[in-house]
């Protein structure tokens, strides 16, 4: 091939390509205009499902991932139309199938960072725990300091931070003691057998009835659970104003301060665990009423 007739191929593919671009002028236009268009439509679409989903999720972080997500498909279908306007549809089919492939690779890729993605957004929205809330889960029991899209972040009361996959805590029990706005705690005591159980009673609901940090709207309960081996054991039941770890160990300490004292002051016995010894002796008979026979050993 000489070089005559090599720009002569140059100059017929350029004026093929300026002729094409010539007809496809109205496209361009067109197509400019829908982008303008668009673009300015995607705008006002996300302040509007900004708006929409804020009143629905009232969290910050969800409300500009939705509406940020919802901007994307709006600028997406935009570039689209401009693409199918300019006669490019094998580049759209391509661009569709190329993202179909790259998004299958890496849901399989991302699928645990997927499910704690997922599950932070139902969190999220279903709002089972809030920050600042007193919870125990996964063995974990301490206030939430954070709530992410990817995990949970709890300070246990002895200090140490515990960052939580979301994943894990949607799957699993949440025990939140901060909804109910109060805490109730289980104090289990045992008395002796020879005590009067009825006085028992008065006298452990009069020690605890004026304690500072009680829950009002809540009854104080007492009730023998049974016969212990040393003792006849009731459980008191308490209700702490606050859901907060130091209120409520304040009111434990001092319920068990104030039965003790109670107790002490009445003559009330919380026994000791006992144990029988069985020398082999006839049952009604005093050990110093037996022989008792000793081994001699010559040594």
């Amino acid at each position: 091939m000489d070089f005559n007739k090599a720009v002569q191929l140059i100059e017929s593919k350029l004026l093929l390509w300026f002729r094409e671009l010539i007809r496809l002028l109205p496209n361009i236009a067109l197509a400019a205009v829908v982008l303008v268009l668009g673009l300015f439509v995607a705008r006002l679409v996300k302040r509007f499902a900004r708006k929409v989903i804020g009143r629905l999720s009232h969290g910050a972080v969800i409300t500009n991932l939705f509406s940020s997500f919802i901007y994307l498909i709006c600028i997406g279908i935009v570039l689209f139309a401009c693409l199918s306007i300019l006669q490019l549809d094998k580049a759209v089919t391509s661009i569709l199938a190329g993202a179909g492939i790259v998004g299958l690779a890496l849901a399989f890729a991302f699928q645990d960072i997927a499910a704690n993605f997922m599950s932070g957004i139902l969190i999220t929205i279903r709002r089972p725990l809030h920050v600042g809330d007193v919870v125990k889960m996964n063995d974990y029991m301490g206030k939430v300091v954070a709530i992410n899209l990817r995990d949970t972040v709890v300070q246990t009361f002895q200090g140490q931070m515990v960052i939580i996959p979301n994943k894990e805590v949607s799957q699993n029990p949440i025990e939140n003691f901060s909804l109910l706005g109060r805490r109730r705690m289980d104090l289990t005591v045992g008395v002796s057998y020879g005590e009067d159980l009825e006085q028992v009673k008065q006298l452990t609901l009069d020690a605890v009835k004026d304690i500072p940090g009680l829950a009002p709207e809540e009854k104080t309960t007492f009730f023998y659970t049974g016969f212990g081996d040393s003792a006849i054991n009731y459980t008191l039941r308490i209700w702490a104003a606050s859901p907060e770890q130091p209120d409520y160990l304040r009111v434990q300490s001092e319920a068990v301060m104030r039965i003790k004292k109670a107790y002490d002051a009445a003559g009330i016995s919380i026994p000791f665990p006992i144990r029988t010894l069985d020398f082999g002796i006839k049952g009604g008979k005093a050990l110093e009423d037996m022989e008792i026979k000793t081994a001699n050993h010559s040594f």
